[in-house]
């Protein structure tokens, strides 16, 4: 994300917690500002030694920082924690414009990389991951998302180039930086293309590529099912065949449609049609005999 060159303190840490988890923000506006407010009406140690007396001093200028920093810290985090909460309900609705686009400067080759970072990261929000933007280095490298799920941390770099294909000297550089960081795994996501030696690179090394065709597919599906009313248990599904020579086409991903069977809740035992790539695309149709 592009940042003003010249800030205070104060503005940087709400940043920062603006780029946070609204939660995380909260909870630390709450956490800092408990231990700073008890370190501030600490009393200060009895001074018997005068070799002493230099750190009673440290001690209360540090007190006396306290008295302040217990409101204005909390009250950064809170800031960010409501930036947070806007920016998140801005994602979504960029994310719609794209998944929706009718309009060429709405499209993913059209928005700026600024707004791609943004749709990527809610593209994989929706996929139940917890997303971290910190931005990277600009358009043209860097670390732009950090993933964690189970566990586990995933790092995302995003590469919006439209006129050439992402090659192998950008994920070698990727991987590297996996390596450095201790990442499970890693995404390089693009509008466009990949080589086929950064194709061949990134196998087996634990970098998934996404190209333009496959993100507008993860955007398109994410942005149809978000609509529908929860469930409040997912049913199992069990197919029946794996391939039919009669069966439909999912209306939402393009994507062929197989015989399932619900083991769970209301429909128990009824047979319907389900999305291949459940649960990816968890559309259904119901059979007509």
């Amino acid at each position: 994300m592009a940042r003003r060159s010249k800030t205070s303190p104060f503005e940087d840490l709400v940043f920062i917690a603006s780029r946070l988890p609204w939660w995380v923000s909260l909870l630390l506006a709450v956490l800092s500002g408990v231990i700073l407010h008890r370190y501030a009406i600490s009393p200060p140690p009895v001074v018997k030694d005068p070799t002493q007396f230099a750190d009673a001093l440290t001690g209360q200028a540090f007190r006396s920082i306290a008295l302040f920093a217990q409101y204005l810290i909390p009250a950064a985090f809170t800031f960010g924690a409501i930036g947070s909460v806007f920016g998140r309900m801005r994602r979504r609705k960029l994310h719609e414009s794209v998944a929706m686009a009718t309009q060429p400067g709405k499209t993913l080759n059209g928005i700026s990389w600024q707004e791609f970072e943004l749709v990527v990261g809610e593209a994989f929000r929706r996929q139940g991951f917890t997303v971290t933007e910190t931005g990277g280095n600009g358009p043209d490298g860097g670390v732009d998302l950090i993933l964690h799920k189970q566990d586990e941390k995933h790092l995302v770099q995003c590469k919006q180039w439209r006129a050439t294909k992402v090659g192998v000297t950008v994920i070698r550089e990727f991987f590297g930086v996996m390596a450095a960081e201790g990442a499970a795994g890693g995404f390089v996501v693009t509008a466009g293309q990949f080589t086929k030696e950064a194709r061949d690179f990134a196998s087996g090394r634990g970098i998934r590529l996404v190209e333009g065709e496959e993100l507008r597919r993860w955007i398109a599906v994410k942005a149809n099912t978000r609509t529908e009313p929860p469930i409040k248990e997912t049913p199992r599904l069990t197919p029946l065949i794996n391939s039919q020579p009669h069966s439909p086409i999912c209306p939402l991903c393009q994507s062929p449609m197989i015989k399932r069977v619900a083991k769970r809740g209301a429909n128990a035992g009824k047979i319907f049609w389900g999305c291949e790539n459940f649960p990816t695309c968890k559309n259904t149709m119901d059979i007509k005999y």
